[in-house]
């Protein structure tokens, strides 16, 4: 049962963007009841086990349709997607940071905003399915599955964490937690470094 192993090892490397924004939610909400905080956790946990399974079925049944020029260059999105979406979300929480105190309104994470953060910082998992597009199709669903059932148990502790500390920082809440967000999107960008140089060459010839 190796692979169970390799499923929780993947799963602990997989959550820690989410950890980390899980954390920043909690920072920026420090009263944020328990049912914010299932559902956060439950939308990054189900989003991480949904990004390998379309990566796994791109290797395989897309694939096997639309031919392996539909998988090499589903791949090439992963990186600019995740630096854009986190580094707007990072961004405008930083400048909504630095804002004066008596102008600034201080919103509730809403469901728009947990969605957002979810697919942004899971779309890097979609190379997980990639890579174990040879594995046994019930192998790899039960891969994925642990790899959301991880996530979701990190990110309900990173969630109580922010707020333990959010509710001493509240102040520097937005800049810290928009900080997080583009260094986490630049590091899934540099990580992909090898698609972003086969994408200029597609591009470019």
């Amino acid at each position: 049962m190796n692979w169970i192993l390799t499923a929780l090892l993947l799963g602990l490397g997989l959550s820690m963007d989410a950890c980390a924004v899980s954390t920043t939610d909690g920072l920026s909400e420090p009263n944020m009841k328990w049912k914010k905080i299932l559902l956060i956790s439950g939308m990054f946990g189900f989003f991480q086990m949904l990004m390998p399974t379309i990566g796994y079925l791109a290797v395989t049944v897309f694939s096997a349709v639309l031919g392996e020029d539909f998988t090499r260059i589903f791949q090439y999105f992963v990186p600019y997607l995740a630096l854009i979406i986190l580094g707007y979300l990072g961004i405008k929480s930083i400048v909504d940071s630095m804002k004066k105190e008596e102008v600034k309104e201080k919103k509730p994470i809403n469901f728009t905003l947990i969605f957002i953060q979810s697919i942004a910082t899971s779309i890097d998992a979609l190379s997980v399915g990639v890579v174990l597009g040879d594995m046994e199709m019930y192998k790899a669903m039960i891969t994925f599955l642990i790899i959301g059932v991880v996530t979701f148990g990190i990110c309900v502790l990173a969630v109580l964490l922010g707020k333990k500390f959010g509710s001493l920082f509240s102040s520097k809440a937005g800049l810290v937690g928009g900080c997080i967000l583009i260094f986490i999107g630049f590091e899934i960008f540099f990580s992909n470094f090898d698609l972003v140089i086969e994408s200029f060459k597609l591009i470019f010839g």
